[in-house]
């Protein structure tokens, strides 16, 4: 597949193990995610994605598991050739509780589950995606196009309406 780089600083995506399905997305700039916000975190690459396929932009877990950082899914069409953004949320509740600035820096949560110095004034529970962070996965994946038909009435099913939890939690062997 083909891709370009947008910034000088962007990195070529691979996969970091034989049989990853998904390959890595890095953050292109420094990114300081306070509790609340949502930003958009570049990557500096466009792709050519092939007519019959999407890229989906995924999280990856540890990042999910280690903080409170949540990346967005996303979807990217064979027809778009902008560059690739990354959609974080930063789903830490405000606690109010302002780091004091010493001297012009501030330390921030980072996704390496440690703290990084960052210049400004930042609530305790903000996020700092650094630049060369791995920070989502893209996966390459066949589009199947429906052609939709209006119609009165719909065809029977076992489960028929019933939706939103109505098979339970617990697991049972019928199928």
């Amino acid at each position: 597949m083909k891709v370009k780089k947008m910034h000088p600083d962007a990195v070529l995506p691979k996969y970091a193990k034989k049989g990853d399905s998904g390959f890595d997305l890095v953050a292109v700039e420094d990114v300081v995610i306070e509790p609340g916000e949502t930003k958009l975190v570049k990557t500096g690459l466009a792709f050519d994605i092939p007519e019959g396929f999407e890229i989906q932009v995924r999280p990856r877990s540890g990042i999910t598991l280690k903080t409170k950082l949540r990346v967005q899914l996303g979807t990217i069409d064979s027809n778009y050739r902008g560059e690739i953004g990354v959609i974080v949320d930063n789903i830490y509740e405000d606690a109010g509780i302002v780091v004091e600035e010493q001297g012009d820096m501030c330390r921030v949560n980072t996704i390496k589950g440690d703290t990084d110095e960052v210049l400004g004034n930042y609530n305790v529970t903000s996020y700092i995606i650094r630049k060369g962070d791995r920070i989502a996965q893209g996966i390459l994946a066949p589009v199947v196009r429906a052609e939709f038909k209006e119609v009165d009435k719909l065809s029977e099913s076992d489960r028929g309406s019933n939706g939103y939890g109505s098979t339970g939690v617990k697991y049972t062997e019928e199928v």
